[in-house]
C-alpha cells in the first residue's frame, strides 16, 4: 500500500447492481431552454410520438392562452397564417388561435456506452444503461406550413385568373431519361446525402405513446424496474464471478493469432497464382489487365521456357497486332449482355467504337478525339476511356499510340503479321458498313509531310572540304595535262602562250558553298561552248568544254583572259 492510501481511508462500502441493457429502452429528456426551476411537469401534455430507429421524441404541450405574457391577436395571426379561414378537421390549430407548441429532440450524443443512470436505494447503488440522451427544443414547422399554405393561396389566385381566358392547353415535352448503373461510390454518396437521409427519416411511422407525469402512479411503477428485482441470486449481476472465472478476466489464455491475408482487388492475380493457371488462360488475364504490350514484355512476364509459338498462337486468340505491339480484342474487355460503367451503352455499340479505334491506329500514329468521337457516336466519357486504354494525350496533337512501333517482331514474323493484316482488311470492310465511311476518307500522312532534317553550316562546309581533297590529286593531273597540251599547241603555231592560270579564292565565313554535284545538262553545255567560241573562234572544242567544267567551280575560278591565251 503506499503511504497516501493511509491519509484517505475507505469510508464506506456500497453494494453495486448493474441492469441488463437489453431489459429495456430507457431516453433521458433534457430541456435545455428552461432552467430546471420552470420545467414542464404542470404543463398539460396533449400529445407523444416517437420513432424508435430513429430515437426521435415529439411532444406536443398546451399554451395557457389566458396568461396576460400571452399575445392573443399574434397568437391568431399565425393560426391563421397556418390552417386559412377554411374550418377542416386536418387544420393545426382547431381554436383559431395558436394554443399548442411542439417540442421535438435532436442527440444530445451519439456514443452512449459509458452513460448510465444511477438510483442510490437503501445502501446500494443501481446502474441503468442508456440507449440515447435526447435534448428536447421547440419546433417551428407551422412556420413551414403557413409559408406552404401562402404558395397554395397565390397559385389558385393565378389558375383563377387565367381560367377567365380560353386558351387550349398547352403540350408539355416530356423527357425520357434512363438511369445509368450506380458505382459503389455513387451509391455510398447518395446514402450520406441529406436529401436520402431526409427521405429515410420520413419513411418510419410514428409510434403514438401516452403520457404520464411523474407522480402519475403508471410513472411510480416504470421507476420500480430502476433497482434490480432478484439481488440475492448470484446472477443478478456480472460482477460477481467464481475465483476461476475471474482470474481468467484477470489474465486471459493466450490465443493463436491468426494472420490475415492482405485483400486484394477480385480482378487481381498473383503471379504466383497466375502461373497456375493454363497458357491461354494466363495470356488472356495478362492482356485484359495491361491492355496493350509488345510481345517481348509479355514473353518476360510468362514462366521461363515457355515456347514462343504457342503464345503466338494463344495470343492471336485474345488480341489484335497494332503497329508490331499486340492490344486486346474488345469482346475480351466487354462481353455480351455487358454495357458500359458510363453511360449504359451496350456492349457490341463499345466493341465497335473501339474497333474502329485501333483500326485507325494501325495507320497513323495519333488521333483526334473529336474526329472519333464524330463517326463512333458514343457518350464522351466512353470515348476518352477506349483512348485512354492504347494511347496517351499530346499537347496540340492530339492522341497518340501508347507504345513505339514494333518493327522487331514485324520483321521476325512476317507471317504473322501478314495474317493480322488480312484481319484488319476484314474488319475494315465490317466497319465501312457500320460506321458508312469510305477508306479514302482516312489516308495516310506522306513522308513528305514529315519535318525535314536540318544540317549545319559547318557540317556542310566539312563535307565539301573532304570531297574536295579526295578529288585533288585527279584535278592536279587534268590540270598537268591541259598545260602540256597548251604548250604543244603553241609550240606548233609558233606563238607565246602566257601559262594557264588559276586562281584559287577563299571562302568566307558567312558564304555557302556551292552545290556542283549534280552534272550540267546539254543544253548547260552548249551555252558555255557557244560563248568561249564567240570570244576565242572555233579553236574552243567540245572536249575543252568537258575539261574546264570537271574543275569544281566553289573553289577555282579559271580566268577567261588565260586560257583565250592557250588557243
Amino acid at each position: 500500500m503506499a503511504s497516501g492510501d493511509d491519509d484517505d481511508p475507505i469510508i464506506q462500502e456500497v453494494d453495486l447492481h448493474n441492469l441488463c441493457s437489453h431489459c429495456f429502452e430507457h431516453f433521458p429528456l433534457q430541456y435545455p431552454v428552461r432552467p430546471a426551476s420552470m420545467s414542464y411537469e404542470n404543463v398539460t401534455h396533449l400529445a407523444a410520438r416517437i420513432k424508435p430507429k430513429q430515437q426521435k421524441v415529439e411532444l406536443e404541450v398546451a399554451m395557457d392562452t389566458m396568461s396576460p405574457n400571452y399575445c392573443g391577436s399574434k397568437g391568431e395571426q399565425i393560426a391563421l397564417n397556418v390552417d386559412g379561414t377554411s374550418s377542416e378537421d386536418s387544420n393545426v390549430y382547431s381554436t383559431k388561435m395558436m394554443d399548442k407548441q411542439t417540442f421535438s429532440s435532436i442527440q444530445a450524443t451519439t456514443n452512449t456506452s459509458r452513460y448510465a443512470a444511477a438510483v442510490f436505494h437503501k445502501g446500494e447503488l443501481h446502474l441503468t444503461p442508456l440507449q440515447g440522451i435526447l435534448q428536447m427544443r421547440p419546433s417551428f414547422t407551422y412556420l413551414d406550413k403557413a409559408d406552404t399554405k401562402h404558395r397554395e393561396r397565390e397559385a389558385a389566385n393565378e389558375a383563377g385568373d387565367s381560367s377567365q381566358d380560353e386558351a387550349e392547353e398547352d403540350v408539355k415535352q416530356i423527357t425520357v431519361r434512363f438511369s445509368r448503373p450506380e458505382s459503389e461510390q455513387a451509391r455510398q454518396r447518395r446514402i450520406q446525402s441529406y436529401e436520402f437521409l431526409q427521405k429515410k427519416q420520413a419513411e418510419e411511422p410514428w409510434v403514438h405513446l401516452h403520457y404520464h407525469g411523474v407522480k402519475d402512479g403508471r410513472s411510480e411503477h416504470e421507476r420500480q424496474y430502476l433497482y434490480c428485482q432478484a439481488m440475492d441470486t448470484a446472477e443478478n449481476t456480472e460482477l460477481v464471478k467464481t475465483p476461476r472465472e475471474y482470474l481468467s478476466m484477470l489474465m486471459p489464455p493466450l490465443a493463436e493469432e491468426k494472420v490475415a491475408k492482405p485483400m486484394g482487388p477480385s480482378n487481381v492475380l498473383s503471379m504466383a497464382q497466375l502461373r497456375t493457371l493454363p497458357l491461354g488462360e494466363q495470356v488472356k488475364m495478362l492482356m485484359k489487365n495491361v491492355k496493350v504490350m509488345p510481345f517481348a514484355n509479355l514473353m518476360g512476364l510468362l514462366a521461363s521456357g515457355t515456347d514462343s509459338t504457342a503464345v503466338l498462337r494463344c495470343i492471336q486468340q485474345v488480341a489484335l497486332l497494332v503497329q508490331g505491339n499486340w492490344v486486346v480484342k474488345s469482346d475480351v474487355l466487354y462481353p455480351k449482355n455487358t454495357c458500359s460503367s458510363h453511360s449504359g451503352v451496350p456492349a457490341e455499340v463499345l466493341c465497335r467504337g473501339r474497333d474502329f479505334v485501333m483500326w485507325r491506329f494501325t495507320s497513323e500514329r495519333t488521333l483526334m478525339r473529336k474526329e472519333v468521337a464524330a463517326i463512333i457516336k458514343l457518350p464522351p466519357e466512353d470515348v476518352k476511356d477506349l483512348l485512354e486504354q492504347m494511347s496517351v494525350p499530346r499537347l496540340n496533337r492530339g492522341w497518340e499510340f501508347l507504345l513505339p512501333t514494333d518493327h522487331d517482331f514485324v520483321r521476325k514474323h512476317p507471317d504473322v503479321a501478314q495474317r493480322q493484316h488480312m484481319l484488319w482488311l476484314g474488319i475494315q470492310s465490317k466497319l465501312e458498313k457500320v460506321f458508312n465511311f469510305s477508306k479514302d476518307d482516312f489516308v495516310p500522312k506522306k513522308d513528305a509531310q514529315m519535318e525535314p532534317v536540318h544540317i549545319s553550316g559547318d557540317q556542310r562546309l566539312k563535307t565539301a572540304k573532304e570531297n574536295a581533297r579526295e578529288n585533288q590529286s585527279a584535278m592536279q593531273r587534268e590540270l598537268d595535262a591541259r598545260r602540256l597540251k597548251a604548250s604543244r599547241n603553241t609550240a606548233s603555231s609558233g606563238e607565246s602562250a602566257a601559262p594557264l592560270q588559276v586562281k584559287q579564292e577563299p571562302m568566307s565565313d558567312s558564304e555557302e558553298p556551292m552545290d556542283t554535284s549534280g552534272p550540267l545538262t546539254n543544253g548547260s553545255r552548249n551555252v558555255i561552248q557557244t560563248r568561249l567560241t564567240q570570244e576565242l573562234g572555233d579553236a574552243v572544242t567540245k572536249t575543252d568544254v568537258d575539261r574546264l567544267l570537271k574543275v569544281p567551280l566553289q573553289y577555282f575560278i579559271l580566268e577567261l583572259s588565260c586560257y583565250k591565251k592557250t588557243f
